[in-house]
């Protein structure tokens, strides 16, 4: 709360205007009307870490809005910071370099009658409480319409990709296979039984040829496996469904998800392989586990050593990761294709720079990367986690299609 505390009595000191009396009372009694609704979901949260878990699944009320506002604070509050910064540096410049001056407009235009004419210091057309007032309205107005985006986006059903991936040595056997991607569902409280079976509506309408899973189906509690499974039971493919672990499924109950998996009817790798055969060629998928021990861009060569093993050396190799890292050991050992998720596109996402909150964790935020004959594709999944927001980086599935060429 700290951060909202803090701007709370920053603006009620700076925007009213003491020159008028009755709009300062109204500033002042709006701010603590808004600052008061959008902090009241704190009372829930101290109510689970007092008498109950943090990580409990009820759901607390309006909790998206109320994360994009405090999110918003802590962004308004490093705009301040800054503000007050760069307002510090130039005034202690003005102090190095001495006092601006500028000659009142209508003075002589001798120069020795200019030094005996009083000078006046330079003066903004706009003052600092206006300016303030201006863009903290501008800020809001701002923050509402992106932070509705963001919800908006974070709940809606997956955009569909389609890609075509090009290999030199696919065998003629697959050559034009479809392969569906799925990634981080987090069936949990921001993604329930209605949605699971709508994305498994939109998954069967593509009539892919396979379709893989690369981790996080449930977030957090085994409350949600049962309806995964009623869902996901329906979910088909005429060379199946695969699937590997995530984190969060880790989370959940290791045991309990893959075996909420295989009711589902899906085949469940853990450093294995499961093979294919099409057209007389054997395409091996190569499922790793999710790392007890985790660091940023683990290349688990261990878990990639095992999956490989027991694949034929003569099969295209696809390698089904949770996390992207992996391609740091699949690219220089010959893996045409590594799929992954795990990072969301990291949620937040600026156009024009490029940046992603993915950024501090991975330097495969999303989509295709490419280094020699191996391809990564990095998924930025379907659900959320912790905060349910995607600024520009909206849920998503991938159809492939394999091609020789």
């Amino acid at each position: 709360m700290a951060p909202q505390v803090l701007l709370y009595l920053y603006l009620r000191e700076r925007l009213p205007d003491p020159t008028r009396p009755q709009r300062a009372r109204l500033v002042r009694t709006g701010l603590a009307a808004v600052f008061t609704l959008f902090n009241l979901p704190w009372a829930f949260v101290a109510g689970r870490a007092l008498f109950g878990s943090v990580w409990g699944v009820g759901r607390i009320p309006y909790l998206g809005p109320w994360i994009a506002w405090q999110l918003l604070g802590w962004i308004f509050g490093a705009l301040v910071t800054v503000y007050l910064l760069g307002k510090g540096a130039w005034w202690l410049g003005r102090r190095v370099r001495g006092a601006w001056y500028v000659v009142r407009s209508g003075a002589p235009a001798d120069v020795a009658e200019q030094r005996t004419q009083a000078r006046t210091t330079y003066h903004a057309t706009i003052s600092r409480r206006q300016f303030l007032a201006r863009a903290t309205y501008a800020y809001a107005a701002a923050g509402v319409a992106l932070s509705t985006y963001g919800i908006w986006s974070a709940y809606r059903l997956p955009q569909l990709t389609r890609r075509t991936l090009t290999f030199p040595d696919l065998p003629s056997g697959l050559d034009g296979l479809t392969l569906l991607h799925l990634s981080d569902l987090h069936a949990g409280i921001h993604l329930g039984a209605d949605r699971m079976q709508e994305i498994v509506r939109q998954a069967n309408v593509l009539a892919p040829d396979l379709i893989v899973q690369t981790g996080d189906m449930i977030d957090i509690s085994r409350a949600y496996i049962p309806a995964y499974v009623r869902a996901f039971r329906d979910l088909h493919a005429p060379l199946g469904v695969v699937t590997v672990l995530g984190n969060h499924d880790r989370y959940t109950g290791e045991r309990e998800v893959i075996r909420g998996c295989r009711d589902a009817g899906q085949v469940f790798l853990q450093n294995d392989c499961h093979l294919i055969e099409r057209g007389g060629a054997t395409l091996a998928l190569l499922g790793i586990d999710d790392p007890h021990n985790w660091t940023a861009d683990d290349p688990q060569s261990e878990d990639v050593t095992a999956a490989r093993a027991a694949a034929p050396s003569d099969a295209f190799h696809v390698l089904l990761a949770h996390r992207p890292g992996a391609w740091d050991t699949a690219a220089p050992r010959g893996i045409p294709l590594t799929l992954a998720g795990h990072i969301h596109g990291g949620q937040f996402y600026v156009p024009g720079i490029g940046w992603s909150a993915g950024r501090l964790i991975t330097k495969y935020v999303m989509g295709h990367f490419q280094r020699g004959n191996s391809q990564l594709y990095v998924s930025r999944g379907i659900g959320v986690v912790g905060v349910p927001i995607r600024v520009f980086t909206p849920p998503e599935i991938e159809l492939f299609t394999l091609r020789r060429g």
